[in-house]
């Protein structure tokens, strides 16, 4: 098991505002990358 698998998010919602540009849209891809919905 890797490091990240410890991090994985699937199945569950993440709610990330202000996600159109800068750090709030890093944000939403790296917890869409993680498997959240």
């Amino acid at each position: 098991m890797g490091t990240l698998d410890l991090f994985r998010l699937d199945g569950q919602r993440a709610f990330v505002t202000g996600a159109s540009r800068g750090l709030g849209r890093s944000m939403a891809l790296a917890l869409a990358d993680a498997g959240a919905d």
